[in-house]
């Protein structure tokens, strides 16, 4: 069994796995990890200093769960419904979305976004999505490959002299600490199940 599923992801762990129910499953989990982030950018937890919100979850662990090409399909058909003009991310609404909402401050997390689904797809097709303390390293990467870009792109917006990091970063870890910790906790508890319905 250890074999059989060592250079899996978890969405490869169930149903059709060969011909062109693989690819209608695959089509299924597209839409389904569109609906999950577009869902996930809205849900707002009450935390101080700023409330977390649970979209930059949602993006890692989908990449984590369905690997990197899978991952990046997702992301980018999610990209795709934003770039369209429906109210998918969090601060995007009736007023403000598309093309232009994406161009704003929050263009360059955007782009990490993509960076980090891709980037936990591989440490997941690796194996770090079995072990709490890889997990939590996979997610200090993805965090991080969000941040870089989100807060060069904000300098360059709005000037490097303005406090970027207070308007991009500091406020959030305390939230980021928090999701890290559940995702560690959530992937590897899920691959024991799996290694159970297997056992």
């Amino acid at each position: 069994m250890a074999t059989a599923l060592s250079n899996k992801v978890l969405t490869e762990t169930f149903g059709a796995d060969t011909g062109a129910a693989l690819w209608a499953k695959r089509a299924v989990l597209v839409i389904a990890g569109v609906m999950l982030l577009a869902i996930s950018a809205k849900i707002a937890v009450p935390m101080w200093p700023v409330p977390i919100t649970m979209g930059t979850f949602a993006v890692l662990t989908l990449g984590a769960a369905y690997g990197p090409r899978l991952g990046l399909a997702t992301i980018a058909a999610y990209m795709l419904v934003g770039v369209m003009g429906f109210d998918v991310f969090a601060g995007s609404s009736a007023e403000a979305h598309g093309l232009t909402y994406m161009m704003g401050g929050t263009g360059g997390y955007l782009v990490g976004y993509v960076l980090a689904t891709v980037a936990l797809g591989a440490f997941a097709r690796a194996g770090w999505d079995r072990s709490a303390p890889k997990m939590a390293a996979a997610m200090l990467v993805g965090n991080a490959l969000i941040y870089v870009p989100g807060l060069i792109w904000l300098g360059m917006l709005y000037g490097f002299d303005k406090p970027i990091l207070a308007w991009g970063l500091t406020p959030f870890l305390i939230g980021d600490a928090v999701k890290l910790a559940l995702a560690a906790v959530l992937l590897p508890a899920a691959w024991k199940l799996v290694g159970r319905a297997r056992g």
